[in-house]
């Protein structure tokens, strides 16, 4: 009961500060919503995309996963994500698109690092779904196998939003805006272990900060 009294404590809060403080924000989200940036990150309770950026209600259109994937476009594609995907995309008219991703992730971690389970499950959606990102776990795996565990998941981690990036550009219409120059994709790794925040530079073909983290008082 103390969770469910937490929530509506918040609820309460969130009220007052967006419907009794600022009550034109959610006067003009009555008509519609007009987010400018797709935002693909992960479940983890950790990772709150909006807590993180700071963004109001309406800033963004939103989709979260195990993992932050994003599945390739094919007539077999997990229809969750891929229409979500699509409505932003083709109806909202997004201007960007960020694949969020972030340390210490619980999916890429049993990917890379698989626990047996003591009892068998009836169904097993957790590992269909982490099978996009096997080819990425394997290649991580060969190539630094002389690297420690926690390299290795990190390195996966970063890996595994590059593909998402490129998993994006099998959507076709997607595609077309991008190369039309009408829509942008980046790829943002949140490292909870420091506070930083890094983006992908095709240039440099690295993650670099974004907004670094905080230097610690001594």
């Amino acid at each position: 009961m103390q969770d469910i009294e937490k929530f509506i404590s918040g609820f309460n809060r969130f009220q007052q500060q967006y419907f009794n403080e600022n009550p034109d924000l959610y006067g003009n989200l009555r008509t519609g919503q007009h987010p400018h940036t797709l935002l693909i990150g992960c479940c983890d309770s950790r990772v709150d995309p909006l807590l993180l950026t700071g963004s109001n209600p309406g800033d963004m259109f939103i989709v979260r996963n195990i993992a932050n994937l994003v599945p390739p476009c094919t007539p077999h594609a997990p229809p969750g994500v891929s229409s979500a995907i699509e409505f932003a995309v083709c109806d909202l008219e997004v201007d960007r698109v960020i694949v969020l991703g972030h340390a210490r992730c619980g999916g890429i971690r049993a990917l890379m690092s698989p626990v047996p389970r003591v009892v068998e499950r009836e169904t097993d959606f957790v590992g269909q779904w982490m099978r996009i990102a096997e080819p990425v776990a394997a290649r991580v795996k060969r190539e630094l196998a002389h690297r420690d565990s926690a390299e290795q998941h990190q390195a996966c981690e970063q890996a595994s939003i590059l593909q998402s990036l490129d998993n994006l550009l099998t959507y076709p219409w997607l595609k077309r805006r991008v190369d039309e120059g009408k829509l942008k994709i980046h790829g943002w790794y949140f490292d909870l272990e420091s506070g930083a925040l890094m983006a992908y530079s095709a240039r440099q073909q690295q993650f670099l900060p974004l907004v670094c983290p905080l230097t610690s008082a001594r």
